[in-house]
């Protein structure tokens, strides 16, 4: 089960239906199943008072992902500012959507093992991004 909330901000107009579809298809394609994902879309205050509080991070950021996953079903918490996400899409020449689902992905790729700390991770991480994407319905 996919769930969509928000904390502070109103919630962003997305077809939810159609991305939990497109979720579902991009675990599979990792060879994975959709657990339980929690999605919480919030402003940079929240995310980090979180990041500052959870994980003692001094920043702000556009996504931080907790991991539940248990086997081969992915599951977690994904929490999602829309302000960095807005700032992030204009820095970078992007739609607000397209780099909205670029950010929803990225916490299902982490869920999925896919990680972009270290040394070439980055560029693995943009190249599954990139092939996500393209799943995307009317992409």
């Amino acid at each position: 089960m996919i769930d969509f909330r928000t904390e502070g901000v109103e919630m962003p107009p997305l077809d939810f239906a159609k991305v939990c579809r497109w979720v579902d298809r991009v675990a599979y394609e990792h060879n994975v199943h959709t657990g339980n994902l929690t999605y919480c879309f919030c402003d940079d205050e929240y995310i980090l008072a979180m990041n500052r509080k959870i994980l003692n991070h001094d920043y702000y950021t556009d996504i931080i992902t907790f991991d539940y996953t248990r086997g081969d079903r992915i599951g977690g918490d994904i929490l999602i500012s829309l302000d960095t996400v807005r700032s992030n899409s204009e820095q970078v020449g992007d739609t607000y959507l397209q780099e909205l689902l670029r950010v929803i992905i990225h916490g299902v790729l982490h869920l999925c093992g896919i990680n972009d700390k270290g040394p070439g991770e980055r560029e693995i991480m943009e190249k599954h991004e990139d092939e996500a994407l393209a799943l995307y319905p009317d992409a």
